[in-house]
């Protein structure tokens, strides 16, 4: 039924790239989350009015709060499509981000909500009036909902949306604070015990914790998160495989958006081949990992020593020396200048970001040391640093 829709209501659907269509994704599951929440209210809070149920009542009102999460993610949907102006050079995609992070907020403040009402309850108890007919109405509702938590897996997925993968969240915990509902109302009936307010501070715990994790997932890549393992290596993998390219380091890359993402990278090239063919060579990556991959990609051409053997016994001595001292880190930009009887070595060891500035120190002055030990002429120029890639 999703495909279904999908292929009614969004145009041109397998360009997931385009601003357009990415919209038009966001319509679709906003209009639908929207008219089923607001069907659901109604039809619960009736159901809770009715047989006195709080954990009914709160679970109507989260459905009308989720309401407003679609009508979020609607108004998202038609801002973040704005093209890019003179006051945002890199379009408005990250209003997906801020809608996120605002429809976090409203499931944590429906959480907070349910745990207040739900200890009110525990001091004021009510009994409850069960009716099969309420059931049926939570489990009919429980059908609906399942349908919106489906769409909007199935969108956030196909489209990468943090908005969508927050609604479906969202829709997930509705499934399993309406089914704990149902279980406390039977239990209440056939056990003669009411759990309802019990069951109610569980839920709200949930959804309060679910909203975190959904503000921590819109807020990283507002703060300019470290790029994901899977891209950096489909990145560096690209650039490296064209003739030319004899290593990468450096790649950064800049979140603006789903799908519009920037990146730089340092591309390491013979320091003997023509300047002209190299500067070809970098401007075909940049146009094919963007045709490829949608990354709008700057290069910076680093040039390599190729002839001098030199280089390249150095280079592996200090590689075997930094990863005696801590295989956790590495080293990239290695260049070695050869004047009389001295050498100059200059590098980079990226170390990881528990790294203290006083390890830092200490491995810095270590390296340095068992390089002097294998030859006492050498002078170093080295720069610690942490990586741009995630570490999980």
């Amino acid at each position: 039924m999703n495909k279904l829709l999908i292929k009614l209501f969004v145009k041109n659907h397998e360009d997931i790239e385009n601003s357009v269509v990415r919209s038009a994704y966001g319509m679709l599951a906003g209009v639908s989350g929207l008219s089923v929440n607001i069907l659901l209210f109604i039809c619960k809070l009736i159901v809770g009015l009715l047989s006195k149920s709080i954990a009914v009542v709160a679970d109507s009102f989260n459905n009308l709060s989720d309401a407003g999460s679609f009508f979020i993610s609607v108004l998202a949907s038609i801002l973040s499509k704005k093209p890019a102006d003179k006051e945002h050079p890199f379009g408005h995609e990250r209003i997906e981000y801020i809608a996120g992070l605002l429809i976090s907020f409203i499931i944590m403040n429906a959480g907070f909500t349910l745990l207040m009402n739900s200890i009110k309850r525990i001091s004021e108890p009510e009994i409850m009036v069960f009716e099969w007919a309420f059931i049926i109405i939570l489990l009919v509702s429980m059908l609906f909902k399942a349908w919106v938590m489906l769409l909007n897996r199935d969108i956030g997925i196909r489209i990468n949306s943090y908005v969508q993968k927050a609604a479906f969240l969202d829709s997930r915990n509705d499934l399993i604070v309406t089914g704990l509902t149902i279980v406390s109302m039977l239990i209440a009936k056939y056990f003669n015990f009411s759990i309802d307010s019990f069951v109610g501070i569980g839920v709200s715990v949930f959804v309060f914790i679910s909203g975190i994790k959904i503000a921590k997932g819109t807020l990283m890549p507002l703060l300019g998160s470290a790029a994901d393992k899977k891209l950096y290596e489909k990145i560096t993998s690209k650039v490296e495989s064209y003739k030319g390219i004899i290593g990468s380091h450096d790649l950064i890359v800049h979140n603006y958006g789903p799908s519009n993402i920037m990146a730089t990278i340092h591309a390491q090239v013979p320091n003997n081949m023509d300047m002209q063919k190299v500067h070809d060579v970098i401007d075909k990556i940049e146009r094919d990992v963007y045709k490829e991959m949608g990354i709008h990609l700057v290069i910076h051409m680093d040039p390599q020593e190729v002839n001098d053997i030199r280089f390249f016994i150095y280079k592996s001595l200090l590689i075997d020396i930094v990863k005696r001292l801590d295989s956790n880190a590495s080293i990239h930009d290695f260049h070695a200048k050869f004047k009389n009887q001295q050498i100059k070595l200059d590098f980079d060891v990226t170390v990881p970001h528990s790294y203290s500035e006083q390890q830092e120190n200490a491995l810095s002055e270590n390296i340095q040391k068992e390089l002097i030990k294998s030859n006492p002429a050498i002078k170093c120029d080295i720069t610690i640093e942490h990586g741009f890639i995630d570490e999980e």
